[in-house]
């Protein structure tokens, strides 16, 4: 059944994927994923983000196919996609960097931090566990394993037996959670 949809013309295979068609779906992912793997892994050369991008851009394409609009033909705009997650990756890896310097160089400081910090730190630290201990059994060990015994994703996911986009989405809906959390607690200190 797959042997026709080899023989569709990219804008063939653009009508049926919109209407639903699984096998139009396959056959794209089938037919650009080695280019854009190329592609993408010259610019970003680490396999497992380059696989993430990848998944998150035709799972993206998937769930928004019936409202995408790609005018610019399907190559040039499967390009382009992975273009800009391999941008917004570099923006992340860029902030984090940034902040890490940030920090160390705060705790680098020969600051001593006065009483009313102190309790301010031992607080949001209480805050932090408290959250964490709230979070599924699941996600806390990965946090966990993540932030405080600083494995990488890659390792998380070999340790558990799950892949490396388990371990970083459970990693990044725990941050969001905790970030919503502290965001609150930041706002009632300022009152």
């Amino acid at each position: 059944m797959a042997a026709p949809y080899k023989s569709y013309s990219d804008n063939e295979l653009l009508a049926l994927f919109k209407s639903g068609d699984l096998s139009a779906f396959t056959e794209i992912h089938n037919r650009y994923y080695p280019l854009l793997y190329s592609h993408a892994y010259k610019r970003l050369p680490d396999q497992e983000e380059v696989k993430d991008i990848l998944q998150e851009l035709f799972v993206t394409l998937w769930n928004n196919r019936e409202t995408i609009d790609i005018k610019t033909g399907l190559p040039a705009y499967l390009s382009v996609a992975v273009r800009n997650r391999i941008l917004n990756a570099y923006r992340n890896e860029k902030v984090k960097a940034s902040y890490i310097t940030s920090f160390q160089t705060f705790l680098d400081s020969n600051h001593e931090p006065i009483a009313d910090e102190l309790l301010r730190i031992k607080e949001l630290t209480a805050i932090i566990d408290a959250e964490v201990a709230e979070f599924p059994p699941q996600m806390r060990r990965i946090f966990e394993m993540s932030r405080k015994d600083n494995l990488s994703h890659q390792e998380i996911a070999d340790q558990l037996n799950i892949s490396a986009l388990t371990v970083r989405k459970q990693v990044q809906n725990s941050l969001k959670i905790l970030r919503a959390k502290l965001a609150a607690y930041l706002y009632m200190l300022l009152l």
